[in-house]
C-alpha cells in the first residue's frame, strides 16, 4: 500500500462505494480475484488496453491485463512510472488534459503524481495542458487505480484526459510519450470500454473490427476504423495514442487477452457494453 501522497492537490476517490468498494480489504479480495494469470505473452510488458467499467461488470477483464504486470514484475521488470490515458466522458475540450503534480487517492492509498514528467509532457506539446478539474469527476482512470495500487503500489502516475478525440491529438500525445520518458520504464495504459448499448450480437460485430486491430498492433487501421465508426470505442484516442507510443517505444507484439460485455453480468443481452484487455511488449 502507498502510505503518503506527493506535495499538492489531491484528487478524491469520487467512485469508491459505487463502482468498486471504499474499504481496503474488500477492495482488495475483489481485485486479488480479477488476477488471474492465463501465460505471461510477451517477456517485457510496455502497455495495456484497459476497460473502465465498474468492477463488477469489467473487472475480471481489467484484471487479465495487469496480472500480466503483476508476473512481469515478479519475475524482475521494473516499472518506473505508469502512463494512464483515458477519454473525458463528461467535460469537452480540445487537446489533453494533464494532472500536473499532487496525488490521485484510492481506497489503498494515494498515488503520486510524477510531476516531472507531467512538465515534461506539457514542453512536449501544446496539445498538453494542465487541467485539474477535468479529472475530479472522470471515472476512466479512476478505474485503473484499483489494480495499478495493487500491482504496482510504489509506481508514481501520470494521469491524461483526452478532449476530443481528433487524429491529431492522438498523434501528438502519443510523439510526447514517446520523446518524454528519458530512459524510465514505463507502463502505458490506454482506458477504452467498446461499443455501448447495442444488442449483443451487433456488439460482437462492431467490437470484433477494433479486437482485430489491437490483436494485429495496427493503430493506422484503428484510427481509420474509428473515423469512419466514431463510435466503436469510448476511449479509441487514448488505444490509439497508446499503441503509437508503445511502438515507438519499442513494443513489437499486441495480444487480445480476454473479450467480454456486461451481459455476462446483466444477464440483458438487448443492450451490452463490451469490454476488451490487450497487452503490448516484445519478446526480449
Amino acid at each position: 500500500m502507498h502510505g503518503g501522497h506527493a506535495p499538492g492537490p489531491m484528487r478524491a476517490a469520487a467512485f469508491a462505494g459505487d463502482w468498486y468498494p471504499r474499504e481496503a480489504a474488500a477492495l482488495a479480495a475483489e481485485v486479488d480475484r480479477s488476477l488471474e494469470l492465463v501465460d505471461l505473452p510477451f517477456a517485457q510488458i510496455a502497455a495495456l488496453i484497459s476497460p473502465h467499467a465498474g468492477l463488477m461488470y469489467a473487472g475480471g477483464v481489467a484484471g487479465r491485463g495487469y496480472a500480466c504486470v503483476a508476473e512481469a514484475r515478479r519475475r524482475g521488470a521494473r516499472f518506473d512510472v505508469g502512463v494512464l490515458v483515458g477519454p473525458s466522458h463528461s467535460i469537452p475540450f480540445s487537446g489533453v488534459a494533464v494532472f500536473p503534480h499532487g496525488s490521485f487517492d484510492t481506497p489503498f492509498g494515494a498515488l503520486p503524481v510524477d510531476a516531472d514528467l507531467a512538465t515534461r509532457l506539457m514542453r512536449a506539446s501544446a496539445s498538453i495542458h494542465a487541467d485539474p478539474a477535468a479529472h475530479a469527476l472522470e471515472h476512466s482512470l479512476e478505474m485503473q487505480l484499483p489494480f495499478l495500487a495493487r500491482v504496482l503500489p510504489d509506481v508514481p502516475i501520470v494521469p491524461l484526459l483526452i478532449g476530443r478525440q481528433t487524429r491529431a491529438t492522438a498523434d501528438a500525445l502519443a510523439a510526447a510519450i514517446a520523446s518524454s520518458l528519458d530512459g524510465r520504464r514505463a507502463l502505458l495504459v490506454a482506458s477504452s470500454d467498446l461499443s455501448h448499448f447495442h444488442d449483443r450480437r451487433t456488439a460482437t460485430e462492431l467490437d470484433a473490427v477494433v479486437l482485430g486491430h489491437l490483436d494485429q498492433f495496427d493503430p493506422d487501421g484503428l484510427q481509420a476504423s474509428l473515423e469512419r465508426f466514431p463510435h466503436h470505442a469510448c476511449g479509441g484516442g487514448p488505444m490509439v495514442a497508446v499503441m503509437r507510443a508503445a511502438r515507438a517505444l519499442g513494443a513489437t507484439d499486441a495480444r487480445v487477452l480476454q473479450y467480454a460485455d456486461s451481459g455476462d453480468v446483466s444477464g440483458d443481452v438487448n443492450r451490452v457494453v463490451g469490454y476488451v484487455s490487450a497487452v503490448m511488449g516484445r519478446e526480449t
